[in-house]
């Protein structure tokens, strides 16, 4: 089981967490929502919860709660700019559809 982050999304991390002065890494999880039933959620660590699964990519650490990791299992993490938007984009091998506004996922 693994969770993985590019380059790209790495940096952008890392130097968010420099920018705050404080954080160990990103929590990655899903929270019950949306037209498709499932959607992220992002957020940085300050102190991580002992249940946490961690895993290490670029140096970075992602932290994924129990309940989220089977459903995020083999996700890779990017940052991409493109023209004027700028964002985190999943890569999650477990989905099986995503709304048409793409908050949301099923599996």
């Amino acid at each position: 089981m693994a969770v993985t982050l590019t380059q790209q999304a790495a940096n952008h991390i890392d130097r968010y967490l420099q920018r705050r002065g404080k954080g160990v890494g990103l929590r990655l999880g899903v929270r019950t929502t949306g037209c498709s039933g499932m959607a992220y959620k992002l957020e940085y660590v300050d102190a991580p919860d002992p249940a946490d699964e961690v895993f290490e990519s670029h140096g970075v650490k992602v932290f994924v709660d129990p309940k989220s990791l089977s459903y995020i299992d083999g996700t890779e993490l990017d940052y991409a700019r493109e023209g004027l938007n700028e964002g985190f984009k999943f890569r999650n091998p477990n989905e099986k559809a995503t709304c048409g506004c793409g908050e949301s996922f099923t599996v």
